[in-house]
């Protein structure tokens, strides 16, 4: 019994619907973020000395604060974007497969 159940599953629409978008979303926004940190990382190597130029030259904060800054932030935003398809869309998938199974 459990086995058809397992098939029903994988053979359902939804769920296939389900894996191949969550396999896509979450392999681009890993490539979005390693693009945003190597991006900063060959900044800091090719253009160190313009990320230690000050914002303003009255004060001490340089550009590479606020670009530094800029990548967690990124981090944090896109992480937030996954949570909140996956509570939506991926729940809701998950919700009408187990009811297409009963």
């Amino acid at each position: 019994m459990q086995e058809s159940i397992v098939e029903k599953v994988r053979n359902n629409p939804k769920y296939q619907r389900l894996v191949k978008t969550r396999s896509f979303l979450g392999w681009f926004l890993s490539a979005v973020v390693c693009a945003i940190y190597y991006g900063f990382i060959l900044v800091i190597a090719l253009h160190k000395d313009w990320l230690g130029t000050r914002i303003n030259p009255d004060e001490v904060i340089t550009w590479g604060i606020p670009i530094g800054v800029g990548v967690i932030v990124s981090s944090f935003v896109l992480t937030g974007v996954y949570v909140l398809i996956a509570n939506s869309l991926f729940d809701r998938l998950t919700r009408e497969i187990k009811e297409d199974i009963k």
